[in-house]
């Protein structure tokens, strides 16, 4: 590639990096004069890439926003970055069209990359390896995705076809207070108006999004994440278990997923176990309870049962076999 070529292509690499460039800036970074960057601007503007003027003191060039995007210019950390999130997302399943849309999109990056840096790539990628099983898709649609964000960051009302988790239909009118990646699924959280209450609602089961017109001004009061995993915690399910653990609940609520529990103050007293400090209130909802014991152990924590009835069992029968386990010898050796 000549001299020429390369400084130009150069010079679009830094452009696309964003904001105002100025000349002398430019000028020093490829190495050549003043005049020399305003002939490549003008190769560039030759090729239909939209780069403006700004005049002024801190004036110099930018790219403006074109009818088609310029030659994409990428360094070799900005590639990796860029098919390593494409290689992530489809994994962890948030990635909208996650079948189709991300490998095209990786399949056009790698091949409109130098073969050395795309053979370098293709190392990366073919020796990496996951611990975790590629999670289900549960990504949304780009026509689901894209309106339900824009009524989030404009504060719009949307209209949205919702299928329920027991397989009910139905529109509804929302107020989004604001959108949420969370295990491997995207969340849009806010006032649904026909129930007059706030919900959370899963974007895989949104048949149809539609922006309507007004605004509305979001409430006071928690961020979309925390409402997210509050509406989690608390959904219905077959068994409403209450523990009182020793500690704070900035201790407990490291200890326990917000998706998992709600973890609030709770007044001293409660028994069971020693140890100074006051105590916290532990609310989980579950369809099974013979993972709790397990987890309430994990804690190390003083706790006390008091719902339900049936948990302080399961509980007795763990400490049980742990005691008849520590008691065991192993066997001699062969």
């Amino acid at each position: 590639m000549s001299r020429p070529v390369s400084r130009v292509l150069t010079l679009l690499e830094l452009l696309q990096s964003g904001g105002v460039r100025t000349v002398a800036e430019l000028a020093g970074r490829l190495g050549v004069g003043e005049r020399t960057v305003r002939r490549y601007v003008d190769h560039l503007v030759d090729l239909d890439v939209p780069v403006e003027s700004v005049r002024g003191r801190y004036g110099g060039y930018r790219l403006a926003p074109g009818h088609r995007m310029p030659p994409l210019m990428l360094s070799d950390d900005e590639a990796l970055a860029v098919l390593l999130g494409l290689v992530a997302g489809r994994r962890t399943g948030i990635t909208a069209a996650a079948g189709t849309a991300g490998e095209t999109a990786a399949a056009k990056v790698r091949r409109v990359l130098p073969e050395r840096l795309r053979h370098r790539l293709d190392a990366v990628l073919d020796s990496l390896t996951f611990t975790a099983a590629p999670a289900g898709s549960a990504a949304p649609e780009a026509a689901v995705l894209l309106p339900v964000a824009d009524a989030v960051r404009h504060h719009r009302p949307l209209a949205i076809r919702y299928t329920g988790g027991r397989g009910g239909s139905g529109e509804r009118t929302v107020y989004p207070y604001g959108l949420v990646a969370h295990a491997g699924r995207w969340y849009v959280t806010g006032r649904d108006l026909s129930a007059g209450a706030d919900r959370t609602f899963r974007l895989d089961r949104i048949d149809g999004a539609r922006v309507l017109p007004g605004t509305f001004e979001p409430p006071p009061g928690p961020g979309p994440a925390e409402r997210v995993l509050t509406a989690l915690a608390t959904a219905p399910y077959r068994h409403e278990v209450t523990v009182r653990v020793r500690g704070t609940a900035e201790e407990i609520r490291a200890l326990l997923p917000g998706s998992v529990a709600v973890v609030a103050d709770a007044d001293g007293g409660g028994g069971g176990g020693g140890g100074g400090g006051g105590w916290c209130r532990v609310e989980i909802r579950a369809e099974r309870l013979d993972w709790l014991p397990g987890l309430l152990a994990s804690l190390d924590r003083p706790f006390v049962v008091e719902r339900p009835d049936e948990l302080r069992g399961l509980v007795a029968d763990l400490a049980g076999r742990l005691m008849d386990a520590a008691r065991d010898t192993p066997p001699p050796r062969g």
